[in-house]
């Protein structure tokens, strides 16, 4: 692999090493999102359309985003625990790391012939035997995109709605700080390639349940800011999933919400989970949330990370505020 400009291996090589494979399986982490399920979808149909044996794997068994069913190929999805078929080639897409690829699909890779990474995650990309790892790219679908030109496929409609529904989302509807000139020159090509912008928008944002909206409501009661209103911060307990029957999924928006709130620079949401606290942030300014994140156990990008913590919500919450006064004693 080669290193240049904060890129592991290149779109060549990942070119070359699907051009003449067989029997290639695509997944992507668990808890699938938009881009990691355009990712995977998207490479798919691509290697299909150019003659190539491929599956489209989910790491876990747990159903798709209501908002994601539309994708083509989403119902096809197969947990990789239930796969039984050969795996040639084992492509991961949208992965930092193999530990989130989930047991079942982690064992799959381990004894595939070859294996291939696709993402845009600067963590431990180099799992696998051939690495295209941009972390300054705006997504993986982005990086998939390129790759599937670079192979000489001809993007179908296919392709290109899922593609565009993964940079869409990655770039929060093209308004995040990813959100540059590669990225709209790529959503442009996706569209003359078949993805419709109001399709994606109507089935990805205008879908939410009744659960989503009660849960909103009880995050933004709770809704606290810190170090003079810079800091926003909320939580969701798992006794408000259990009293709307809401599911994980509908709980991924209010992040953003509490990002829109006038002055503040970073948004924390506080999610309890069995006996573990996620924690979902965003900067709204140049604070690298990436390395809160990781200073739990955790990662992401600068404007956008995510972790787990082992305890109780209180226990998470009094962590936070202490990150937020660190961010204050340093003038943030």
């Amino acid at each position: 692999m080669t290193r240049a400009n904060n890129i592991i291996g290149s779109v060549d090589d990942v070119a070359r090493a699907l051009g003449g494979a067989r029997d290639v399986v695509v997944c992507g982490h668990v808890s699938p999102d938009g881009d990691c399920l355009g990712s995977t979808l998207g490479l798919v149909h691509a290697l299909r359309a150019a003659g190539i044996t491929a599956t489209a794997l989910k790491a876990q068994d747990e159903p798709v985003e209501y908002g994601l069913r539309f994708l083509p190929g989403a119902a096809e999805l197969v947990a990789a625990c239930d796969y039984a078929g050969p795996v040639g080639t084992f492509v991961t897409v949208d992965v930092p790391s193999a530990d989130r690829m989930g047991d079942a699909a982690a064992a799959l890779h381990a004894r595939a012939a070859h294996t291939v990474t696709i993402d845009h995650h600067l963590g431990r990309g180099d799992f696998s035997d051939v690495c295209y790892v941009d972390p300054d790219a705006p997504s993986a679908s982005l990086l998939v995109w390129e790759v599937v030109k670079r192979m000489g496929i001809e993007p179908n409609a296919a392709v290109a709605t899922c593609c565009y529904t993964g940079l869409n989302t990655d770039t929060g509807r093209f308004s995040f700080q990813n959100a540059t000139y590669a990225a709209f020159q790529a959503a442009s090509e996706m569209v003359a390639a078949g993805a419709e912008p109001a399709v994606v928008a109507r089935e990805v944002y205008q879908n939410r349940s009744m659960a989503a909206l009660k849960l909103e409501a009880v995050a933004l009661e709770r809704l606290q800011c810190f170090e003079g209103g810079a800091c926003g911060l909320t939580y969701l307990l798992k006794s408000d999933f259990e009293a709307f029957g809401a599911v994980k999924s509908d709980a991924d928006p209010i992040i953003d919400l509490v990002r829109s709130l006038r002055g503040v620079q970073v948004a924390c949401v506080l999610r309890e989970q069995e006996d573990v606290v996620r924690g979902s942030l965003r900067a709204k300014d140049d604070t690298d949330v990436s390395a809160i994140a990781e200073r739990i156990g955790g990662g992401g990008h600068r404007a956008a990370a995510g972790f787990t913590f082992h305890g109780t919500m209180d226990e998470a919450r009094a962590l936070m505020l202490d990150e937020f006064s660190a961010l204050g004693a340093r003038g943030k």
